[in-house]
């Protein structure tokens, strides 16, 4: 017998009949008429080669034959109904699950710890995996399933196929080391261009760096560093004055002897999201841990 020839929904007809040995009956508890049961059970019949159900009294009782087959097809039905066909749900107690990110250092100071400690919470089996790529590579490894979500200021995956949600809007600010000889409360414009500076440039385009640019204002970059983590040793230890998203301020000054400054300009603001692929949206433990990222860092 091919499968392809064969309806898998007669499974449910032959499982009807089994229960209720009763066309009518079994037409009624899956929603077929009596002529569509009494055709679907024809259909069985040839399939098998065997009556599988006769009239005997009142009743239309197996045949051999179905009783042979009777064990099968509940293994079958059971399995769709309680394996298939159920809503699919996430238990982080219970699972040994691996989430990977993708996130910029910066990302990592700010997000993964306080991740981490929920996870823990939630269950001792769950794992985390961080990953810090270009934007390009970011939507490579989202689409291929190498990673499941990305969280940070990542502009080129606003795309279609891509689905986001803000989590919070974050502004520059100013770090310099506390005892700065050169800096009190504020700096003026003039301080700013003229004191020297560390940049951060992790290989792609900045937007602050952008935003200076179309300003036309040049500032004497003493030197250029591609993670935000390597300012803190180098800020207090040094009269550098580096520009940095205020989540990366907020963690400098709270580990090392380092201060907060507001910039002296309309700075713009960083949207930062969290983004996952189309074959992610419903995916279970996905969807919970987006749940938890919300919660925890939304504005």
């Amino acid at each position: 017998m091919d499968i392809r020839h064969v309806d898998l929904n007669l499974l449910r007809v032959f499982d009807a009949m089994l229960e209720h040995r009763s066309v009518s009956r079994a037409a009624e508890a899956i929603g077929l008429s009596q002529p569509a049961m009494s055709a679907a059970v024809a259909r069985l019949r040839a399939l098998f080669d065997d009556a599988l159900f006769v009239r005997t009294g009142a009743q239309m009782q197996p045949t051999p034959r179905a009783v042979a087959l009777a064990p099968a097809v509940r293994r079958v039905m059971e399995t769709v109904k309680g394996e298939i066909l159920q809503a699919h749900s996430f238990d982080p107690a219970a699972s040994e699950r691996t989430f990977t990110l993708i996130t910029p250092d910066i990302g990592e100071i700010n997000f993964v710890p306080r991740l981490l400690a929920r996870l823990v919470r939630a269950g001792s089996g769950l794992n985390l995996r961080t990953l810090s790529m270009p934007r390009h590579a970011a939507a490579e490894a989202l689409e291929s399933g190498e990673a499941e979500l990305a969280i940070g200021y990542f502009p080129d995956l606003h795309k279609a196929g891509m689905f986001q949600q803000l989590l919070f809007r974050n502004t520059f600010v100013c770090i310099v080391r506390a005892d700065h000889p050169d800096v009190g409360d504020r700096l003026t414009l003039g301080q700013y261009l003229a004191l020297p500076h560390a940049a951060v440039r992790p290989g792609r385009e900045h937007l602050f760096e952008e935003f200076l640019q179309r300003k036309g204002l040049e500032r004497r970059v003493l030197l250029e560093t591609s993670h935000f983590t390597s300012l803190m040793p180098i800020i207090e230890t040094s009269d550098l004055v580096a520009t940095v998203p205020r989540d990366m301020a907020n963690v400098c000054v709270q580990h090392a002897n380092i201060r907060m400054l507001d910039v002296p300009l309309e700075a713009p603001t960083i949207e930062v999201h969290q983004f996952w692929p189309r074959r992610f949206h419903k995916d279970a433990g996905n969807m919970w841990l987006r749940g938890v990222l919300h919660e925890l860092f939304r504005a």
